[in-house]
């Protein structure tokens, strides 16, 4: 496919690697935007909203003559009503993966492109299964510091995948981009 080159508003190590894996040449613009969840405002609705700031935030940054399209992401660990994001400690951290031992949850990830006034948006939800976690199982995946940046505390494509007993959707939606929509909207917005 000949995909657009693009501005990428992520620091994300995954985002970068799963664009070069499709074969989209971009740039990584850094932004600012301010993530807190707004009062009752439904996951489904929040992950959408982050991503289009995002989004909006690079385009805003760019110089008028090198405007390229720009893509954001977000991605949140929903159980049930409740967003786990990025853990703040390791005890924050403990907290999430003691959440999740046993249970079904939903990661979304929401990719939106911004061209001048056009913004386009895809949602890909997905659902993981953990499996019963113990005490000592939490402990050893805090120690590794892997979680450390991670929605939900874990990483699907690391070390945390020992937890995982079954998926339910994107893969790459889960590590923060999934490839098809962003396929997608990329295609949609070179008029394909």
């Amino acid at each position: 496919m000949n995909f657009p080159k693009i501005y990428l508003a992520s620091k994300s190590p995954r985002r970068r690697e799963l664009l070069t894996q499709i074969g989209v040449e971009f740039s990584v613009l850094s932004v600012d935007v301010d993530e807190s969840r707004l009062t009752d405002e439904a996951p489904v609705d929040y992950v959408q909203r982050v991503a289009i700031a995002k989004a909006t935030a690079g385009w805003n940054s760019l110089d008028k003559e090198n405007q390229l399209p720009v893509l954001g992401s977000d991605t949140s660990v929903v159980l049930g009503d409740t967003i786990l994001g990025k853990p703040k400690n390791d005890s924050d951290a403990r907290n999430m993966l003691l959440q999740l031992s046993g249970c079904e949850h939903q990661v979304m990830t929401a990719v939106a492109i911004v061209a001048g006034k056009q913004i386009i948006c895809e949602l890909s939800t997905s659902t993981v299964s953990f499996t019963a976690l113990n005490d000592a199982d939490v402990e050893w995946y805090i120690s590794t510091k892997e979680g450390v940046d991670k929605a939900g505390g874990y990483a699907v494509q690391g070390l945390a995948a020992i937890f995982i007993e079954q998926i339910k959707g994107s893969y790459s939606g889960i590590m923060g981009l999934p490839i098809r929509e962003t396929a997608m909207l990329l295609n949609k917005l070179s008029g394909r």
